[in-house]
């Protein structure tokens, strides 16, 4: 299944359109769900959103306290918070329908036609640029924080047990932010992938094959493994710091 890549050309960078239209949706609708949670937060028992919300503050609050010491962990907290947030909402993107029904088909401006052109919305994580993108910046998570809080000992595990390892230590530098990064893009892109093949096929096979079912059964699979995978990139994240930061676990 081939897809038209949709690029913008803003002075000498090169842009991902859809990419970009759809990660600004992602974030836009992760400011709508934390002003619904927020405006009425109450301290008392929390109730809808805000009760989200919180159990999403303390799960990630748990996670932190059980991978490393909390007083250098505890700025971690909204970062990760964010991080796991971004990904679900991201993932989830793709399995939404196009609800423009065609009013953009024919719209130029920003290639816009094109780019809600489909049944389903697409995923910001099923782009390679944006999941290296968040791998990019764990990469430098690790690093500032193994520096932060190790100093010069950070420099000098790269030479344990013996100097010549420095190889090993160096190509796994290169490997953490690489294989986090691909993960999560290979995941919600062969989900995408199979989402529209199904959504194709379902003329015929809601008559012959139960399609409704199989493209049902599809979806609530996608769910749990977009929710798995923004958890596991989440996971990796935290683990990599607390070792960068001396945590033995």
């Amino acid at each position: 299944m081939e897809e038209k890549l949709i690029l913008w050309h803003v002075g000498p960078f090169t842009l991902h359109g859809k990419t970009l239209v759809m990660t600004w949706i992602s974030m836009i609708a992760i400011l709508i769900f934390a002003y619904f949670a927020t405006r009425k937060a109450t301290s008392g028992r929390p109730k809808g959103s805000q009760n989200i919300l919180e159990w999403v503050f303390e799960f990630i609050r748990n996670l932190i306290s059980e991978t490393m010491d909390w007083k250098k962990g505890r700025s971690l907290l909204t970062y990760l918070v964010t991080l796991i947030m971004f990904i679900f909402f991201s993932n989830m993107l793709g399995l939404f329908p196009n609800i423009t029904f065609g009013l953009l088909n024919h719209v130029q401006t920003l290639q816009l036609g094109e780019i809600f052109h489909g049944p389903t919305l697409a995923s910001p994580t099923a782009d390679v640029n944006t999941t290296l993108g968040l791998a990019v910046l764990t990469w430098i998570l690790f690093v500032s924080y193994g520096i932060v809080f190790q100093k010069a000992k950070y420099f000098k595990h790269f030479l344990d047990p013996m100097p010549p390892f420095i190889i090993i230590h160096l190509i796994e530098l290169v490997t953490k932010p690489l294989t986090l990064g691909m993960r999560l893009f290979g995941n919600i892109f062969a989900g995408e992938i199979l989402i529209k093949v199904i959504l194709g096929f379902i003329p015929i096979t809601a008559l012959f094959l139960g399609g409704f079912l199989l493209n049902t059964v599809w979806l609530a699979f996608s769910v749990f493994v977009g929710a798995i995978q923004s958890f596991v990139f989440t996971v990796l994240t935290l683990a990599y710091v607390a070792q960068s930061v001396g945590e033995e676990h």
